[in-house]
Parts: structure tokens; sequence; C-alpha cells
């Protein structure tokens, strides 16, 4: 056992951490690919059912929103039956539903594979913030957290990337059947690798005891405005990447689908911001993070508003990285001000955050079809204003919190 000494004195198992966070990391990967499968395909979907832009972005919308509606009983059912148990259980299900979708005769029965999909996805990142927190907490959580979301940048990338490249070969189905194949392979890797939980504490998961393990967290000022933050967020992040292929497969770009899917690669730049994020908040802090990173996010929309394709990719990589930079700082800030039951401020923070990719991300086609880019932009801008309230918000009551005593 390899063990290192933090600065209050408390040893940690450093190996024992590696393998939590490598895992964690593979569950990132296979969770977001195939959550974000579909996003690659909406034009697809589109001319293949004749499906609008808003009816196709349900393919995405009803994953991530029936995911937020079973993050909190899921979350519950973790702290009866044991972290562990219900992540692997959930990735299994997850892919294999996944492989199961290239069958869908339908538009309507895909879209129902995809709402089921959902429900079984929720186990991951219902899980994956408390069994940090538990098992890591302190000093590495930042980190921790840091590698984990870039997991989930990263499969977020190749749910996208891998069935964009696979259209040009063959149908949705195919390609459909490629990216859930690659989340399969990394589910192995993830159950392989996931290490028992050491310090995991069996808890009643009644609904009296689930509706008051709620409560205290709501009851955090702090916490409220970090889950808003959540959902303002990921809303506006998920809008974005929702019609960006509608915009580049038309005038004036007009750019085959291989170039389009190509634009995803531009998650990498949230692959190093999450990393980097995360090793920033453990030493400098988690508000300048956060408001650094929604000010990135406010200044690539804007680069985004020309019609230039320079400016589109530009403002698309720089507001990527401030929104996983975000993402990572406000997730390891729930963890941190948390008190008593962890794992449901984290399901509370993850149910606002999936929940505003899915109202948002489906709604903003109203506002695309209305507007184009720039209705969408103006939208989306609304979204970061208040965003820079609620980290306002949160900021006031962190600082209260650390010198009102318990």
């Amino acid at each position: 056992m390899t063990t290192t000494q933090t600065s209050t004195g408390i040893e940690r198992d450093t190996r024992h951490e590696r393998g939590i966070t490598l895992a964690l990391f593979a569950a990132g990967l296979t969770t977001f690919a195939s959550m974000y499968s579909a996003q690659a395909l909406l034009p697809t979907f589109s001319a293949a059912f004749g499906a609008t832009p808003a009816h196709a972005a349900l393919a995405v919308s009803l994953t991530t929103g029936f995911l937020a509606l079973a993050i909190i009983p899921v979350g519950a059912l973790s702290s009866r039956i044991g972290r562990t148990r219900v992540m692997i259980g959930s990735a299994v299900a997850a892919a294999a539903i996944g492989v199961l979708l290239t069958l869908s005769p339908s538009f309507d029965v895909l879209l129902t594979g995809r709402a089921l999909q959902g429900i079984a996805l929720a186990g991951v990142p219902a899980v994956a913030m408390a069994y940090l927190a538990e098992e890591i907490g302190g000093e590495g959580l930042g980190a921790a957290m840091g590698i984990y979301v870039a997991g989930t940048t990263l499969g977020g990338l190749a749910g996208r990337l891998i069935p964009a490249f696979a259209l040009e070969l063959t149908s949705w189905r195919w390609a459909q059947a490629a990216a859930s194949l690659a989340a399969l392979a990394c589910t192995v890797w993830f159950v392989r690798r996931l290490p028992p939980s050491r310090r995991f504490v069996a808890r009643p998961a009644g609904i009296r005891t689930m509706l008051g393990d709620l409560a205290t967290p709501l009851r955090h000022r702090g916490l409220r405005a970090l889950f808003g933050l959540g959902f303002v967020l990921m809303g506006g992040f998920v809008s974005v990447y929702n019609y960006l292929g509608y915009r580049l497969t038309t005038a004036p770009f007009e750019l085959p689908q291989t170039l389009v899917g190509l634009v995803f690669v531009l998650y990498l730049a949230g692959t190093a911001a999450s990393a980097a994020s995360g090793r920033l908040a453990d030493r400098v802090g988690r508000q300048q993070v956060l408001a650094a990173s929604v000010g990135l996010m406010a200044i690539g929309l804007a680069v985004t508003i020309p019609d230039h394709l320079a400016a589109v990719i530009l403002g698309v990589l720089l507001y990527t990285a401030g929104f996983f930079g975000a993402h990572t700082a406000a997730s390891a800030w729930v963890g941190a001000i948390a008190k008593g039951n962890r794992g449901a401020a984290s399901s509370l923070y993850l149910f606002a955050y999936y929940l505003g990719s899915a109202l948002i991300g489906g709604g903003a086609g109203i506002a695309y079809a209305w507007g184009g880019w720039l209705g969408l932009v103006r939208g989306i801008a609304v979204l970061l204003a208040i965003a820079a309230m609620l980290l306002c918000a949160v900021t006031i009551h962190s600082r209260r919190d650390a010198v009102v005593p318990d």
C-alpha cells in the first residue's frame, strides 16, 4: 500500500485512490459515449424520419430528462445497497440498451429506447460524485473529480465522433452500433477495474429517509445556487452542440457530415480544462475557477456569431473549455460544502444539471427555429447572465458559512 500524508496529517492510500480515479475515468467514457451518441445523428434522423430539428433533438433530451428523473431514487438506492453495485449495474444495462437501439423500426421506438437508456445510465453520474467524495475527499477530491469529468468529455467526444465518421460509410443504424460497441468495451474496463468501497456506510432507503436527506441540501442556500448553476450551464452547453450540426450543414457553410463530425474534436478542450480546473480549484479556490470559466464561456459564445468557419470553431473551443472548467469546479464545490449525506447533494446537483440539458436543450430548438444561430446565442447569453448571479450567491453564502459555526 502506497500512502502519503495530507496537510492535516491524515494518511492517504494513493494506490487505492489511483485505482478509483482510473475506474471512474472509464465510467465517464462509457456513460457519456452512450448518452450523446445520438447528437451527431440528429440531422440524419431529420432526413431519415422527416423529423424537425426540435423533434430530432428529443433523441438527446429524452435521455437526459429521464436520467435526471432517475438520479435521485437511484442515488438513494446506492445509499442502501452500495455505490459500486449501482454503478456497475447501471453501466451494463445502458450498454446493452445501446446495442438494441440499432434495431428500432421507427423513430418513436428509438425515442422510447433512448428514454429507457437514460434511466439505466442514471446510476453512474448519480453515484460517482458521492463515491469520490467518500473514498478520496479532502485535498485530492478536486483532481480526482477533474479526471472523472475529463473521462466524460472524452466519452462525449467518442460518442459523437464515432457515429459521425461511420455515417460516411453506412446508415445511422450501423453508426449507432459502432458507438454502442465502443461504450460496451469501456463498460468492461470499468467493471473490471472498479475498487470496492472502503468508507461506505449503508443507510435506510425509505421514502421518508430519502426526503429527509434531500431536505438538508435544499435548505442550504449555497447548494441551491450551485444546483441552479448546473441547470443553466448544462442547458446552454447542450443547446450549442444540438444545433451546431444543423448550422454547419446548411448555408453558408454546407459542410459534409464527416467534417461536421470533426468539430466534436473540440471536446478535447473540455478534457484538458477539466483536469486543469480540478487542480486549480484545489490550489486557488473554486470561486475563482468558476468565475473565469463562466467568463470564458461568454467570450466563446460571442466569437461564434460571425458566419466564418474559423470564428465558429474558435468560439466553440473556448465555450467548451469554459463549460467543463465550470462543471468540474461546481461538482467539487458541492461535495466540499455538503453536510451529512453527500450523495443526496450530488444527486440534486445532477438532477438539476441533466434537467437543464433536457428542458433547455430541447426548448432551444424554438429559439433556433425563430432566430437561427443568433437567436440561440441570445437565449444562451441570458443563461450565462443568470449563472453569474448564481455564482455571486454561492460565494456570499460560502463566506458566511466559513465564519459562522455550525
